[in-house]
């Protein structure tokens, strides 16, 4: 099942179950209903939000990741199923004893997937290349030189223009990066729970404060998808989070990647990139189930307002 990305950001909703729906009120009053299998991610961003413990069930049996955000619309909690694949005690312990040199060549083929993908954002966008490519090919087992920096301080100036800098409290295409990255790691976050992975036992990142950091990780390559959403929505004159623009950033997970296995929407490739990572874990092996570079046609309405 792969799900959409559903948010409540009215405020007073309550939110129940009714025969394989989740049902959402407003002062006694029915304004939605929404079949459970359809939701991948459930967003609450409104106040006075309240939920039936049905339906929370529910929610958990089908794999949902809830997000519930706090008065910034920051995310404040997650919520998703203790037991996430059939095998999760045996993918966590390989998970946790995983060895360094395995981790860093994890990491490699992320940050040169991720390098790759803002190379092909900064084509799709008409933008100079900046030798980004160039810069993929010099990453090593664990990126001791740090590549995947030195991309982005090439990166940001080329997509956004040379007086832009990543704020994460800085208003307009800062406010809406915020906003799609997060989408996006909370379908990460699902996804990594489905292939019986714990999230915050991280490849590369590490940071103590941080319960998700193998979501951060695996979320890397779908990043410049985001960017490019980001990049059209401001080009249009959509600088602010409304609730249409919210709409364009979560069909982000919805668009479709080309990959080795064929094209399939990019919540499903965050997926199959979960599920090689444990695969990973377990055998030890190296090889990780990614996307290819989007070409323009692929990415056509990506960013679009309809």
């Amino acid at each position: 099942m792969i799900g959409r990305v559903v948010e409540i950001a009215g405020d007073d909703r309550h939110l129940s179950l009714l025969r394989g729906f989740m049902l959402v009120r407003s002062e006694g009053s029915e304004i939605a209903r929404i079949p459970l299998d359809d939701i991948g991610v459930l967003v609450a961003n409104g106040h006075g939000l309240s939920y039936s413990h049905n339906l929370l069930l529910a929610l958990a049996d089908r794999g949902v990741a809830m997000v519930l955000c706090g008065t910034n619309q920051s995310p404040a909690a997650w919520l998703w199923p203790v037991a996430g694949h059939h095998a999760q005690t045996a993918n966590m312990l390989a998970q946790s004893v995983i060895g360094k040199p395995l981790a860093k060549r994890l990491w490699q083929g992320l940050v040169v997937a991720k390098v790759a993908q803002q190379a092909a954002v900064l084509d799709i966008a008409g933008k100079p290349s900046g030798g980004i490519a160039a810069l993929g090919r010099k990453v090593r087992s664990g990126d001791p030189e740090n590549i995947e920096a030195q991309a982005a301080r090439r990166y940001w100036p080329l997509l956004m223009g040379p007086d832009f800098r990543r704020d994460r409290s800085a208003p307009g295409a800062n406010a809406l990066l915020n906003y799609g990255y997060t989408i996006l790691r909370s379908m990460t976050a699902r996804s990594v729970a489905a292939a019986g992975l714990h999230p915050s036992l991280g490849l590369h990142h590490r940071t103590r404060t941080d319960p998700l950091c193998l979501a951060s990780d695996l979320m890397e390559p779908f990043r410049p998808l985001i960017d490019l959403a980001v990049f059209r929505l401001i080009a249009d004159g959509n600088d602010e989070l409304t609730p249409e623009v919210k709409a364009v950033l979560a069909a982000v997970t919805s668009v479709d990647m080309r990959s080795p296995r064929g094209t399939t929407p990019l919540a499903t490739c965050i997926e199959r990139l979960a599920t090689s990572v444990a695969r990973a874990c377990v055998d030890g092996t190296g090889s990780l189930d990614l996307p290819l570079s989007p070409q323009p046609l692929d990415a056509a309405w990506l960013g679009r307002v309809r």
